[in-house]
C-alpha cells in the first residue's frame, strides 16, 4: 500500500509548466529541466530515460542529455540495466539541508511515535498550496502505507495540511478544495467548519480523504506564538484506524509535537 519542505522545500513532484520551459534564459532553462528531472525520482526513485520523459514531458534526448551530466556530478546513479536512481551527492545534500533546517532533531521523537503506535509517522511543512515531507519512519507492519521524503501533498485532503490551516492563518480563501478521492471535503463552509472542530479537539483527522483504503491522523508542531510551523501524522489503513484508536493516537500526538517543539527550541522560554 505504498503509493506513488514550508519555504525551505524548492524540489516537488509537479512538472514544470510550458511557460517556464520557454524562458528566454537558456542557463535558467537548462537549471528548470536538471531540476525537473531530479524532481520526477521523488514520485519514483529508479526510472529509466523512456520514463523520465514521460513524466517530466521532455524529449528522451534532453533527459538523456541532463541524466548524463547529473551522473557525472554523482546527482543520479546508473545501474546496469541503464536505470537510474538518486546519487550519493543527493544524499549528501539532503542530509546537509535537514541538519541545517534542524529536523533531525524531531526524529528520536517520531521514532518513538512510531514504535508505540506501529504506523507509519511523517513529519510535513507547508510549501506553497501543498506539504511537503521532511521526516519519515517507516510502519514494521506488513500492510501499511509510506509517503517518501520529498513527497508533496495537498493541503486539503491531508491531516498534516489540515493541521498547518487550522493551527496557522487560518485563511483558506484562496485554496482549492479539488476532490481526491469522495471522501475528500470540497464544500468550502463544511471545510471552514472541519478545521475550527480540529482547532476543539487539538488534531485533525483524514478519513481517505486523500488515499482510498488510508486514515490519519495530524498536529501541529507550535512555534512560541502558537502558529504552527509544521506538522506530525500518522498514518495507516482505515481497517486498524478505527475512530476510537484514531482519538487515542491524536491525543499521543499532541503530546509528542510539545516535545518537538521543545527539541527545535520553538517554545517560549
Amino acid at each position: 500500500m505504498t503509493p506513488n519542505p514550508s519555504e525551505s522545500g524548492r524540489l516537488n513532484s509537479k512538472s514544470v509548466n510550458a511557460a517556464t520551459r520557454s524562458r528566454p534564459s537558456q542557463g535558467t532553462q537548462a537549471i528548470d529541466r536538471a531540476l525537473e528531472v531530479l524532481s520526477s525520482f521523488v514520485v519514483e526513485p529508479e526510472q529509466g530515460i523512456t520514463e523520465i520523459a514521460v513524466r517530466t514531458g521532455l524529449s528522451p534526448s534532453t533527459v538523456h542529455r541532463i541524466v548524463g551530466a547529473l551522473c557525472a556530478n554523482g546527482y543520479l546513479a546508473q545501474s546496469p540495466d541503464d536505470r537510474y536512481c538518486y546519487g550519493p551527492a543527493t544524499l549528501v545534500l539532503g542530509q546537509s539541508a535537514r541538519e541545517a533546517l534542524g529536523f533531525s532533531l524531531a526524529l528520536p521523537v517520531l521514532e518513538q511515535l512510531g514504535g508505540e503506535t506501529g504506523e507509519s509517522v511523517n513529519m510535513g511543512v507547508r510549501d506553497g498550496s501543498g506539504v511537503v515531507v521532511v521526516l519519515r519512519v517507516e510502519s514494521v507492519q506488513p500492510l501499511r502505507f509510506d509517503q517518501p521524503v520529498g513527497s508533496r501533498i495537498a493541503m486539503h485532503g491531508s491531516s498534516m495540511g489540515k493541521a498547518l490551516l487550522a493551527f496557522g492563518n487560518g485563511d483558506v480563501s484562496g485554496l482549492s478544495l479539488d476532490a481526491i478521492t469522495e471522501n475528500t471535503i470540497t464544500g468550502r463552509k463544511a471545510f471552514v467548519a472541519e478545521l475550527a472542530e480540529a482547532r476543539e479537539r487539538g488534531f485533525t483527522l483524514d478519513s481517505e480523504e486523500s488515499i482510498v483504503g488510508v486514515s490519519c491522523v495530524g498536529a501541529p508542531v507550535l512555534d512560541a506564538s502558537g502558529l504552527a510551523v509544521a506538522a506530525i501524522a500518522v498514518q495507516g489503513p482505515t481497517v486498524r484506524m478505527t475512530p476510537e484508536r484514531q482519538l487515542h493516537i491524536g491525543r499521543r500526538l499532541t503530546e509528542a509535537c510539545v516535545r518537538i517543539a521543545e527539541a527545535l527550541h520553538l517554545s517560549a522560554p
